[in-house]
């Protein structure tokens, strides 16, 4: 059975790239068929996977624009298992242009709908708004979003924005829309802050947050620069065993 996540957050480097990029990458390792779905135009989760934008024939732009099936726009990484429908900057004239389309918020489900038996797991990477893009992979979310919340002050800032467009998302285009788990990210155990932070969040979130958390590490920052998940950068590095676990806690909700 396939299982549809959107990585959202309306608010800017809480980690949806890392997450999306690297839960994917430790899904396929354990043997799940995983396609990547980059949404966002600053197209990181491309990049991240080694894959040079300037020479994509077609991109998530041309899927939701232009009709090309999304089969034609997939592309098999360097990891096994793990596939990509890569974005380029073109996608940020999306926003605009898909204004006056009939069932915009729905073009990106009914793109996927071909390809979604081929994949045990598809990761939606949103960027960080709600417009029509997050709307888009939401309403393709068939199991829910998952919200990466970084371990820092203001943590919850702007959530509310998000839960909100995830009801109404619900109630008019995909009632299967849940919050399928809150992941905390950029944990720093040094300081009393992000303990606060993860109490808070928890509280919050009380049947939602994942039991693993993500550190903050170097490691995690550096490995995008070489096009490299965590899993083949750093294999043993607190943020590889992080994102390990996190990947198990997902298979076995997903159960």
């Amino acid at each position: 059975m396939s299982h549809v996540y959107a990585i959202a957050n309306q608010k800017g480097g809480v980690g949806k790239t890392t997450t999306a990029v690297n839960l994917g990458a430790y899904l396929a390792a354990a043997g799940q068929r995983v396609l990547l779905v980059d949404v966002d135009p600053q197209a990181n989760a491309t990049s991240s996977l080694g894959v040079e934008r300037r020479k994509l024939v077609h991109s998530t732009y041309e899927v939701l624009l232009e009709n090309i099936p999304a089969q034609e726009a997939i592309l098999l990484t360097r990891q096994v298992r793990l596939d990509l429908l890569p974005a380029t900057p073109a996608l940020a004239g999306a926003e605009v242009e898909l204004v006056g389309l009939l069932a915009r918020e729905q073009r990106l489900r009914r793109a996927l709908e071909p390809v979604i038996a081929r994949y045990d797991f598809i990761l939606m990477d949103c960027p960080p708004s709600l417009g029509l893009l997050t709307v888009n992979a939401l309403t393709a979310a068939r199991d829910g979003v998952i919200i990466p919340v970084q371990c820092e002050y203001l943590a919850l800032e702007g959530l509310g924005h998000l839960l909100k467009t995830i009801y109404l998302v619900r109630d008019n285009l995909n009632p299967r829309l849940t919050i399928a788990g809150v992941v905390l990210t950029m944990y720093d155990a040094r300081t009393n802050l992000s303990r606060q932070v993860v109490e808070e969040v928890r509280r919050y979130f009380p049947a939602h947050v994942f039991q693993t958390v993500i550190p903050r590490t170097v490691r995690l920052s550096e490995a995008p620069s070489y096009g490299e998940t965590i899993r083949n950068y750093a294999p043993h590095s607190p943020g590889a065993v992080a994102y390990q676990k996190l990947a198990q806690e997902l298979m076995e909700r997903a159960r």
